[in-house]
């Protein structure tokens, strides 16, 4: 295959998320929040492996006519915003007057930075929460917090989207990666587990999402707190 063809690929594979977010609003649309989360689920699977592709196949040189970096962001707003934003909105999770704060924090918020050109750090991490809100929502339907409990985290988060705290990216940060990455398989696993089982009070996949997903929000931040020594200041 030529260098073209499959920089090309990679593009394709890319914009199955388009298709894989439409089939989740489909669901969404008919409260079948379970496979809702299986869709979105897949799309978080299928951005995970389309940028390392992208990087190994060099598409910036072989595939430019295609802007690979505003394709992904349009598939992720949709899948890590605005399909989750609505499920938590539609599902009753949040009665009244906290569902449409939840609603409006969420998109509005991640609109901006989804824009904001220094959302990337030299360490290849995330300068503030990265909008991660479908992780964030799923793990809501899977533990039933009391609303005011999910309404003060996401006060907490929005915002947070707009500082200098990091957030890793488990497959392009580095450091830590050897334990960041099989972190970001269990949550895949653990949240795919769940939606299968359609969130059953019983399941062992909520511990491990809570694990992974405690892990992924806060291991950025404390690299900050421990900066990495290089061999050249020890």
């Amino acid at each position: 295959m030529k260098p073209e063809h499959r920089a090309y690929s990679v593009h394709l594979l890319t914009a199955t998320g388009a298709v894989l977010a439409m089939l989740a609003l489909l669901a969404a649309v008919s409260y079948d929040w379970p496979m809702m989360f299986l869709w979105l689920v897949v799309a978080f699977a299928v951005d995970g492996i389309d940028g390392p592709l992208a990087r190994k196949y060099d598409v910036l040189s072989h595939a430019p006519q295609v802007d690979g970096a505003l394709l992904d962001l349009i598939i992720d707003y949709l899948t890590y915003v605005f399909i989750p934003a609505f499920a938590l909105f539609a599902s009753g999770l949040m009665p009244g007057w906290t569902g449409w704060a939840a609603l409006i924090a969420i998109t509005f918020t991640s609109a901006l930075y989804f824009a904001d050109t220094r959302m990337k750090t030299d360490d290849k991490s995330f300068s503030g929460f990265p909008g991660c809100w479908n992780m964030f929502v799923l793990v809501v339907f899977a533990i039933h917090p009391p609303p005011w409990v999910v309404l003060v985290a996401i006060i907490v988060l929005a915002p947070t989207m707009f500082t200098n705290i990091r957030f890793i990216h488990p497959v392009r940060t580095r450091r830590w990666r050897a334990v960041s990455l099989p972190m970001a398989l269990v949550w895949i696993v653990c949240a795919a587990w769940a939606a299968w089982v359609a969130f059953d009070p019983q399941s062992w996949a909520k511990v491990g999402l809570v694990v992974s997903s405690l892990y992924l929000l806060t291991a950025g931040a404390v690299q900050q707190l421990f900066p990495h020594r290089r061999l050249s200041d020890a």
